[in-house]
């Protein structure tokens, strides 16, 4: 029963309709396409599944699993510390606002669900949505490798939903890039449970560039 419980507060968690604003990101990705990076179902699968590898995988995700760490042993430091790590490590001011924007918005929506400890983050400019993701996971009884993959998919269906929106994609094709994309999940997460501390870290050049020329562009759908 427990176990049903906790399966359904991490689908909860991993909605996209989750009232946190996630919908208004593409995080770069709109400049992608703007810049005829991004015209495929393959090109778009590429781009996707680079970023869930060398960002994802090598710095959210193992950052995710620490913040858990921190928040069953009550350690509020080690959360501040992890928090602010992931923060320093968003390469432009669009992807650093999103983290910050959405995350504030699950402390919110996580007080209003009877979490009061999410209340001293929903002003904290170090907040992340791994910090609140994981408070909530910690505190929901949901599996840790079980929070990781739904951090990701909750990622991975937005990135996709950007995709059919922007490339454009029919929403066939979608769900063929979703169902393609979500098999390296588990992998990707049993790959970050081995990255240690030093190894925490990594880069999506093409991702910080179109983030960084997105925040330029003359007409755009998304925030990020």
């Amino acid at each position: 029963m427990a176990t049903d419980l906790a399966l359904l507060r991490l689908l909860q968690l991993a909605s996209p309709g989750l009232p946190i604003g996630m919908y208004s990101y593409s995080q770069g990705l709109e400049r992608a396409v703007d810049d005829g990076l991004l015209n495929t179902a393959e090109t778009a699968r590429e781009w996707i599944g680079g970023v869930l590898q060398q960002s994802m995988t090598r710095v959210d995700v193992p950052v995710l699993f620490r913040l858990f760490a921190a928040w069953q042993n009550h350690d509020h430091a080690a959360v501040t510390h992890w928090s602010k790590t992931l923060a320093a490590c968003r390469e432009t001011s669009e992807l650093r606002a999103e983290d910050r924007q959405t995350g504030q918005a699950l402390a919110k929506l996580l007080v209003k669900l009877d979490l009061p400890e999410a209340e001293a983050w929903q002003r904290q400019p170090e907040t992340t949505l791994a910090t609140l993701f994981s408070l909530a996971a910690a505190r929901w009884g949901i599996d840790l490798r079980h929070a990781a993959m739904g951090y990701i998919w909750g990622w991975l269906e937005n990135q996709v939903l950007c995709a059919v929106k922007l490339v454009p994609l029919g929403q066939v094709a979608g769900q063929q890039l979703l169902q393609a994309l979500a098999t390296q999940i588990p992998a990707q997460v049993d790959a970050a449970a081995l990255i240690d501390d030093d190894g925490i870290g990594g880069s999506a050049f093409g991702l910080a560039l179109a983030s960084s020329r997105h925040e330029m562009q003359y007409s755009r759908l998304f925030r990020s």
